[in-house]
């Protein structure tokens, strides 16, 4: 093939070639502070490919949200996302239990990066006969609406939380979780009321004999108000979402937005694939009794909240009931807590923030 190059041609797109880029540079400021670098115009030759994020939050897996603000593909330290997962959880059931006869209602939704919570309180499970001789309330409905973060963040500080100081979660039919008692004694141990909080020991609601805080099967009872809430393992729920030692079972959020889990988890918290075990808390009754606490010939160790502490490694959580590992519903693992059969039965403190 002959090619043939007629060179006024080439003369003449050269001067139109030059006038136009001089034209363009008029117009655009070349290489003022408002135009592509070098490198940024060589990024916009390379072939963009985008690696789908498994656990972006638009299924259920949950996981991380691998959003990050300041493009170096690494989630925000500490953060997890919990969007996607059960945010579409409504129950409505009506309770056939003698002391309710109503209609058990709970809605959880999310949006605008926050878990909501709309909810009347009523159990959707049996429950005992409320009022009892040690419980004299009987159970109503509750105006619940509430809050928790989709991205919840851990923290190494442990917030106390319960009664007064703030709810620590609810469980997903709405129902709260206090574990704690109004209860106490002096020093004595002469003066002991299950109301008012003036005494320095505090009586705990479950794991004792001594005092008869009227809960039912389901670890729970009923406040002043008719607010039923669980003070332990919420067995008639657990077995309403068919929980068992062959599956670990969410049954709530917690107040920081992590979520809550009943009984059974991974051996190692880290293999999904590792047996399941009944988890244990990290405490165990204090060695060395207060000299000013109430005789425990009268009321063994384990009647109060100060009878226990905390051993790091003693049982398989941290003294907030929560560990980080693999979850069916955040395979990439997440910080989460156990409601558990030894102390202290469920949190008593959260570990991200509020």
């Amino acid at each position: 093939m002959k090619l043939t190059v007629n060179s006024n041609n080439i003369n003449a797109n050269l001067i139109l070639h030059w006038l136009s880029l001089l034209l363009i540079c008029t117009l655009t400021a070349c290489g003022g502070s408002d135009s592509n670098s070098d490198a940024e115009i060589a990024d916009e030759t390379q072939e963009t490919v985008t690696t789908p994020n498994d656990n972006s939050g638009d299924d259920n897996t949950g996981g991380d949200s691998g959003d990050d603000s300041d493009g170096s593909g690494a989630d925000d330290e500490g953060a997890d996302s919990t969007d996607g997962v059960l945010c579409d959880y409504v129950n409505s059931t009506y309770n056939e239990s003698e002391s309710v006869y109503n209609t058990s209602n709970a809605e959880w939704s999310c949006e605008g990066g926050e878990r909501l919570l709309e909810a009347n309180g009523i159990p959707d499970h049996d429950v005992g006969t409320f009022p009892n001789a040690n419980n004299p309330n009987m159970i109503f409905e509750q105006d619940i609406s509430a809050n928790f973060s989709l991205t919840p963040v851990e923290t190494n500080t442990a917030t106390v939380l319960g009664g007064p100081r703030g709810t620590l979660g609810y469980v997903l039919n709405g129902v709260k979780i206090d574990d704690s008692t109004a209860g106490t004694c002096d020093d004595s141990g002469n003066n002991c009321s299950l109301v008012g909080n003036e005494g320095n020991w505090n009586i705990e609601a479950l794991g004792q004999s001594n005092f008869n805080f009227g809960t039912d099967d389901n670890n729970a009872h009923v406040q002043p108000g008719g607010e039923y809430h669980y003070h332990g393992m919420p067995e008639g729920f657990i077995e309403l979402q068919q929980g068992g030692n062959d599956k670990m079972t969410l049954i709530g959020w917690a107040a920081d937005g992590f979520p809550i889990y009943a009984r059974y988890g991974y051996s190692d918290a880290n293999d999904a694939s590792s047996e399941l075990k009944a988890i244990q808390g990290s405490y165990q009754l204090v060695t060395t009794v207060s000299e000013s606490r109430p005789s425990t010939e009268i009321y063994p160790l384990g009647t109060f909240a100060q009878d226990w502490e905390y051993i790091a490694g003693f049982g398989d959580l941290d003294e907030c009931n929560g560990r980080v590992g693999v979850t069916p519903e955040f395979p990439n693992g997440i910080y989460h807590y156990y409601a558990t059969d030894s102390y202290p039965y469920f949190q008593r403190c959260v570990k991200g923030e509020v």
